[in-house]
């Protein structure tokens, strides 16, 4: 089968059309009064600052945010602005998740603020930087690093910003490595609950996959961040030269190209979902997702020439630095960019904000990974660089010229 673009079914497009024209409200969207944060008593909605849409300013104004411009999305060392960067994907799946929650009548801000935080807490070098970070965390502790636990850790833990159940449940839950044909939120609005789930992400390895978020928004963000990255990646490994322009992948049901493959995907969600309490694809077209993601990864994330330089450079200069900044830190070594660059800039941001806790006093793994998973591709190159100017590992990046 060969898709192009589908269309959506006429009795449904009048369907939603007739429920917008009687100002029909989903039931089952997530309501601003329902609303929970730890403190309750601060950022309260108001008509101007609606109660989602507070969670979509912190996390734009958040200091982390800047960073998503520089961390990679699936290819490091190119130097090559059309090669998509973290920044974007953010943009795309809350663009497409928005698109999806506006069919079928859901809570937009909260859309967006789950969209625009579910990658803050994600390492440079991508998912190749989680899972170096990962192993060595395990090795000191026994836990694993997960970005989906990061980024929300960042937003509630580091910068205490007092953000919705909601939200955090959302970028808690939203891991896209794991899709699921029907996903049916659990509604908790519970932090014993959300605190527990964090506590349990770290003792597994793969991030959480027993998660499901909590509201249909979440549910919608969450397989949006596969639709926004299933044919985008397919570009840009064409763009930086892993395959040719003539490539031809097998798995074409969703469509041929990324643009019929995120129309195809959000006419089938929105078929199979309007009016329910849960987020469905079809089963042919849930196959084909998960055959698209399948050959993307023989093809594309596990490809031999990418592998071997995150294998044989990469890896290696994570260790390096982890140790490092460990021993500085548990020396107590104030000099050290552990303290000046991280320790320092995070109380400095909490005291602008009046947030309680003393940073120092966490654990130093903790510490060290917060700090690791917060830098930029560039910015941990220029640290290594900084901290081991006699090492013999460095990166070539591909030029525009080459």
């Amino acid at each position: 089968m060969n898709v192009q673009y589908r269309n959506m079914d006429e009795n449904l497009v009048q369907r939603i059309r007739d429920d917008r024209a009687k100002g029909f409200k989903n039931p089952y969207a997530a309501a601003d009064e329902d609303c929970v944060r730890r403190d309750g008593s601060h950022d309260r909605a108001n008509l101007w600052r609606p109660a989602y849409l507070r969670d979509v300013e912190k996390i734009l104004y958040l200091p982390y945010y800047n960073r998503y411009a520089d961390k990679t999305q699936v290819f490091s060392f190119y130097m090559n602005d059309d090669i998509t960067r973290r920044a974007l994907h953010v943009q795309l799946v809350s663009r497409i998740a928005r698109n999806i929650g506006s069919l079928l009548g859901l809570n937009l801000d909260l859309i967006e603020a789950i969209s625009l935080g579910h990658d803050i807490g994600h390492t440079p070098f991508g998912h190749a930087g989680e899972k170096c970070l990962s192993n060595i965390f395990h090795k000191h502790t026994g836990l694993y690093f997960n970005h989906n636990v990061q980024s929300a850790r960042a937003l509630d833990v580091l910068f205490r910003r007092n953000i919705s159940l909601q939200t955090l449940d959302g970028v808690l839950s939203h891991n896209g490595e794991f899709e699921q044909q029907k996903y049916q939120p659990t509604g908790n609005r519970d932090f014993s609950v959300y605190d527990a789930d964090v506590r349990r992400c770290y003792e597994v390895s793969d991030g959480g996959k027993f998660l499901v978020p909590a509201t249909l928004e979440g549910c919608v963000m969450r397989i949006s961040d596969i639709i926004a990255y299933l044919g985008k990646d397919r570009q840009d490994a064409v763009t930086a030269g892993i395959l040719p322009a003539d490539y031809r992948f097998e798995s074409n049901y969703l469509g041929p190209h990324n643009a019929a493959m995120i129309n195809n995907l959000i006419v089938d969600i929105v078929e199979q979902s309007y009016g329910k309490d849960y987020i469905a694809m079809s089963p042919d077209i849930f196959e084909g997702l998960k055959e698209a993601k399948k050959e993307n990864y023989e093809v594309i994330y596990l490809n031999d020439t990418v592998k071997k330089t995150y294998d044989e450079q990469v890896a290696p200069m994570f260790a390096e630095v982890y140790e490092r900044l460990r021993e500085d830190l548990l020396k107590g070594d104030e000099s050290s960019p552990v303290f000046t660059h991280h320790i320092d800039f995070i109380n400095k941001n909490r005291a602008l904000y009046n947030a309680p806790g003393e940073y120092l006093s966490e654990d130093p793994d903790y510490i060290v990974c917060d700090y690791i998973a917060s830098m930029t591709d560039d910015y941990f190159l220029e640290l290594y660089n900084y901290l081991f100017k006699e090492k013999g590992h460095s990166i070539r990046f591909r030029s525009y010229f080459d």
